[in-house]
């Protein structure tokens, strides 16, 4: 039905150009796939949680320069045709025009959002994008970045045999989340709530269910620096709502490497941490979440971070940013010497191998880990699993054993019960009040077995 919706705009846009002839044969594909391109954005952009604008880059160099991370499929000239044709079939709104900055290197994307024409047509589709709209497994997952004048940029590398394997088990671990269908189990009511919540967060993004993939990005021009999982939806929930997000409707368990950049830290130099927490031990156990992001930035810091990092935020802290430094460097002196020196990257790098390891042993059983950084979702059948594997990767980059905290977070309510009869009136009346997660789990059964 999407198809046909994107056939039918593309009509109207070739109606209403002024051409003097028609498009070559690949002129001709390349529109009609810009054209889709940019309705796929709108259509997941519009069923995001909160509603968001699209984005798209109208400078013509930009899409031959670092062809390994581009669309080969999207060409400048077609992009703009479909753009400025969707303008002016007002289908299309600009809310935010872009710009570049040539010497600056720098500049913003031109933002949009679908007219209530489109709109309207887009609430007479069946189906959820995030499950009609399936990810390319081909796209490039191996994301190089280096600093440039203070900023961060993808850059171009050589395909190497350790890239190959990268993107191979990345491909692998992707191609398991795909046969799994993960949610988020909120009230319909929670939703505006939880939209709220995340326009309030300046380092949240709207939560999109059709990221179900990941990529792994690598820093500072270097394989041996970064490498974490980024971009799935799950990643972008807050932390207060984790404990309603459901695999294949099931309950899950999050477990979590407790305190785990200091024991890396000490780990990989032969420190002893000793048994005090190592955040609560620099303010007496207050305003801890404060000392852990203080601890990470001056891990991650290649200089002596004289001036506090514009992320944190020291209000109700009776002490300034020096002082909270120097708290930092006295609670951990046999380490003091590691901060500011950028050892973070390289941490950042091991525990990315450490999480790998973990997600390609589930793969291989054909059950999804959804990984948040130091901690991993899971269906609660598989919390012992889960705990062994993480002991069992980390010991074997460190070999050390670490402490780690899971937290069994909803009940696990299914579809249908154990002999394929439809719920009770009581669970029915319980998905009236979660009717969105119920219809998207819904469609992901009628889905799968398509």
């Amino acid at each position: 039905m999407f198809n046909e919706l994107i056939k039918e705009i593309t009509r109207d846009l070739e109606v209403n150009e002024t051409r003097a002839r028609g498009r070559a044969d690949v002129a001709q594909s390349n529109f009609e796939y810009a054209v889709g391109f940019i309705l796929k954005e709108l259509w997941r952009n519009s069923r995001s949680i909160p509603p968001t604008e699209s984005s798209i880059n109208l400078r013509a160099g930009y899409y031959s320069e670092l062809r390994r991370y581009k669309d080969a499929n999207l060409t400048y000239r077609q992009v703009r045709a479909a753009f400025d044709g969707l303008l002016h079939c007002r289908m299309i709104e600009v809310t935010t025009g872009g710009y570049f900055l040539r010497d600056e290197r720098r500049g913003e994307l031109t933002r949009f959002v679908p007219t209530d024409r489109l709109l309207e047509r887009f609430e007479g589709l069946e189906g959820h994008p995030a499950i009609l709209l399936r990810p390319d497994l081909d796209a490039e997952t191996i994301i190089l970045r280096n600093r440039i004048d203070g900023a961060n940029f993808d850059i171009d590398y050589e395909d190497t045999d350790k890239t190959d394997r990268f993107k191979s088990n990345l491909k692998k671990i992707n191609q398991c989340f795909l046969k799994h269908w993960a949610d988020l189990r909120i009230k319909d009511k929670q939703v505006d709530e939880l939209a709220e919540r995340i326009n309030q967060h300046d380092n949240k993004e709207p939560i999109d269910f059709s990221r179900r993939t990941l990529v792994r990005i690598f820093a500072n021009g270097s394989f041996e620096e970064g490498g974490r999982f980024y971009r799935g939806w799950w990643q972008n929930v807050p932390s207060e709502y984790r404990k309603y997000i459901t695999i294949d409707e099931s309950v899950t368990t999050e477990y979590d490497f407790s305190q785990l950049s200091p024991h890396m830290l000490y780990f990989a130099y032969n420190y002893q941490m000793g048994n005090e927490d190592a955040y609560d031990r620099v303010l007496d156990g207050q305003h801890r979440d404060i000392v852990k992001q203080a601890f990470n930035a001056m891990v991650q810091s290649k200089t002596p971070l004289n001036r506090k990092p514009d992320k944190i935020n020291l209000d109700g802290l009776d002490m300034g940013w020096p002082d909270l430094r120097q708290r930092i460097l006295d609670s951990h002196k046999p380490i003091q010497h590691l901060f500011f020196t950028g050892v973070g990257n390289k941490l950042q790098f091991k525990d990315s191998c450490i999480a790998e390891s973990v997600l390609l042993q589930f793969a291989d059983q054909n059950q999804a880990a959804l990984p948040i950084h130091d901690s991993f979702i899971m269906r609660v059948g598989h919390a012992g699993e889960l705990e062994e594997a993480m002991r069992r990767a980390f010991y074997g980059e460190f070999k050390a054993d670490i402490p780690i905290k899971s937290e069994v977070v909803i009940e696990r309510i299914a579809i249908f019960d154990e002999q394929g009869e439809p719920r009770t009136d009581e669970v029915i009346r319980d998905d009236r009040e979660h009717g969105q997660w119920y219809d998207r789990n819904t469609q992901w059964l009628s889905q799968r077995g398509k």
